[in-house]
C-alpha cells in the first residue's frame, strides 16, 4: 500500500479504532503507539550490478508495557493527527511504500507491508505481512525463473 492510499482510509474512516493485524489472527495490542514515522530512501546494488532507488515510509508501532490492561485502541483520527503532524515537519511521497515496523516479546522486528483492510464494526483493521526476500537479478546471475502455470509448452523444461 502507498502512503497517500493509507492516510486517505484513515481520513475516510476517522471515527473508528485503529488496529493491526501483524500475523494471522494476532493484534497489535491496544497499548501501541506510534513512535517514530521513517522518511526512508533506498539507494541499492544488487548481486547483478543493476542499480535502484526508491522511497518508502515507515511507521513505528511500540507496546507500552506500562498500558498492558488497555482495551480501548487507538482512534484513527488521533493518528491522522500524528501523521499529520509528522508531514508538516517533513513532507510525505505519496507514492512512497508503506510498512508498519513492530515487534513484541513473541514476534520479531520486522518491517511489515500492508496488505489490505477491512471495517469490522466500529474497527479500521489493516492486515500486515512480510514478504520473503528475493533475488532481483535472476536473468543476470543466471537463476531459472519458474514460468506461471499454465504458459509452459511440451519440452520447454518448465514443466
Amino acid at each position: 500500500m502507498k502512503t497517500q492510499e493509507f492516510l486517505n482510509i484513515l481520513k475516510e474512516h476517522q471515527g473508528k479504532s485503529l488496529l493491526f493485524e501483524y500475523a494471522p489472527n494476532l493484534l497489535v495490542g491496544a497499548n501501541y503507539h506510534i513512535t517514530e514515522v521513517k522518511h526512508v530512501t533506498i539507494d541499492s546494488v544488487d548481486c547483478g550490478a543493476g542499480v535502484d532507488a526508491w522511497k518508502e515510509t515507515v511507521v513505528q508501532l511500540w507496546e507500552d508495557p506500562n498500558e498492558l490492561g488497555k482495551t480501548a485502541y487507538m482512534s484513527t483520527y488521533k493518528a491522522l493527527g500524528i501523521l499529520s503532524k509528522v508531514g508538516k515537519m517533513k513532507s510525505y511521497v505519496s507514492n512512497a511504500e508503506l510498512k508498519i515496523e513492530y515487534s513484541n516479546t513473541n514476534f520479531h522486528t520486522a518491517q511489515l507491508f500492508v496488505n489490505d483492510f477491512e471495517i469490522r464494526g466500529t474497527n479500521l483493521l489493516f492486515k500486515l505481512a512480510s514478504q520473503p526476500t528475493d533475488c532481483k537479478a535472476k536473468e543476470a546471475c543466471g537463476i531459472q525463473v519458474e514460468e506461471e502455470a499454465g504458459s509452459c509448452t511440451p519440452g520447454s523444461g518448465c514443466c
